[in-house]
C-alpha cells in the first residue's frame, strides 16, 4: 500500500551540483537515512486538494510506495483550480520539496505525476503574473529557472509522467526530468511565443538538446502543440501510450520505468547520470575524462564487487547492495 511522506525542511543548506555530485563520488548517498515525518494513509491525497482553508492546502505532495517499489518516490501535483499552474505557493513547495530529495538517500527514483485530470502542468499562472511589476515578474522567473536546474540537478533519475496538458513550464518542468511517458491524448508545447515571451525556464535550452535544433526551433518559433504519440516520434518523450478509463496511463507506464531502474545498482546508476549530464555540456574529449573519473569512482564500491560475485556465480545481485556504501 501507497503512503505518503510530509516535507522534510532544508536545514536552509543548498548544495550546489558540484557538492552533489561530490557526494555521489564519495558513495554518500547510498547510506539510509531516518524518516522524520510519520506516515499518513495515502487515501487522504485527493481530499488535500480540495478540503480545509486555501492557506492550509498542500499544492504539492510526496507519496513513497511500500514493498517492492520502495525506493520510487512520487513528487504529486495538487494545486487544482489552476491547473497545477507555477503560482508562488507552488513554486516555493516543490522547491522545498526538492531540496529534500537531494538529501534522501533512500530515493532510487523519483516520478512528478498530477493528481488533476488530464493536466500535467498548465504553465505560468497567468493570473497571478498580471499582479507583479516587470521587475517581480523578472525576479520571479529567475527562481523558477533555478527550480528547474534543481529538478535537473537530483543525483538519481526522475521520470514526468504526463497524462494531460504540459504546456510553457509545465512541459519545461518535463524537460527538466531525465525521462518522460506521454499518453496519447496528452497534449504538450512551449506556447510562449503566443504571449509576446519566449521559453524563460530551461525551455529553450532544454528542448533543443532534446530533440534537435531544427525540430526545437520550430516547435518553439509556432507556438505549436504535439500530442503524446508525435512526442515520442520526435523524441520528445521516451513512451507513449494509449490513455486508459481512470486518465492515468502515463503514470502507470512511468511506474514500469521506475521498475526497470530500482533493481539496478544504486551507485552506478547516479554516477552514469553524472557522466551523461555533464559529459553533454563539454566536448568529447572531455566526455570521456568525466566519464573515466566516474568509473574510477565505481571500481572500490560494494556495489561493483557484489555485481561482478553475481555474474561470475549465474545469480541476481543481492538486496543488500541497495544499501551499499564505498569502502
Amino acid at each position: 500500500m501507497s503512503a505518503v511522506c510530509g516535507v522534510v525542511l532544508s536545514t536552509g543548506r543548498i548544495l550546489t551540483q558540484s557538492s552533489v555530485e561530490l557526494m555521489a563520488a564519495r558513495g554518500v548517498f547510498v547510506r539510509p537515512i531516518k524518516r522524520l515525518l510519520p506516515r499518513v494513509s495515502f487515501t487522504q491525497t485527493r481530499s488535500w486538494c480540495s478540503d480545509g482553508p486555501v492557506a492550509d492546502r498542500a499544492e504539492v505532495r510526496l507519496s513513497r510506495p511500500d514493498g517492492e517499489d520502495d525506493g520510487i518516490v512520487e513528487v504529486m501535483m495538487c494545486r487544482e483550480r489552476a491547473r497545477n499552474s507555477l503560482g508562488r505557493v507552488f513554486v516555493g513547495q516543490m522547491r522545498e520539496l526538492v531540496s529534500s530529495l537531494h538529501h534522501d538517500t533512500a530515493v532510487r527514483v523519483v516520478v512528478f505525476k498530477s493528481l488533476i485530470p488530464g493536466v500535467f502542468c498548465a504553465g505560468a499562472d497567468l493570473k497571478e503574473r498580471a499582479q507583479m511589476s516587470n521587475p517581480e515578474a523578472e525576479l520571479f522567473v529567475q527562481g523558477l529557472r533555478s527550480l528547474m536546474n534543481d529538478i535537473a540537478a537530483l543525483p538519481m533519475p526522475t521520470i514526468a509522467a504526463v497524462d494531460g496538458f504540459a504546456l510553457g513550464g509545465g512541459l519545461e518542468l518535463a524537460l527538466a526530468c531525465d525521462l518522460r511517458t506521454a499518453a496519447h491524448s496528452a497534449q504538450m508545447g512551449l506556447i510562449e511565443t503566443t504571449r509576446g515571451l519566449l521559453p524563460g525556464a530551461g525551455g529553450s535550452q532544454r528542448l533543443p538538446r532534446t530533440v534537435g535544433f531544427a525540430i526545437a526551433k520550430e516547435l518553439i518559433f509556432t507556438g505549436r502543440r504535439v500530442g503524446g504519440e508525435q512526442a515520442a516520434e520526435l523524441g520528445l518523450v521516451n513512451r507513449s501510450v494509449p490513455q486508459n478509463q481512470t486518465g492515468d496511463a502515463a503514470h502507470k507506464e512511468a511506474l514500469c520505468l521506475a521498475r526497470e531502474i530500482l533493481p539496478q545498482a544504486p551507485i552506478a546508476v547516479r554516477m552514469a547520470k553524472i557522466a551523461m549530464n555533464r559529459g553533454a555540456e563539454v566536448d568529447i574529449s572531455s566526455g570521456m575524462a568525466i566519464e573515466g573519473m566516474c568509473y574510477a569512482r565505481l571500481i572500490p564500491t560494494r556495489d561493483r564487487q557484489e555485481g561482478m560475485a553475481a555474474f561470475i556465480e549465474k545469480r541476481p545481485p543481492r538486496s543488500s547492495w541497495l544499501r551499499a556504501a564505498a569502502v
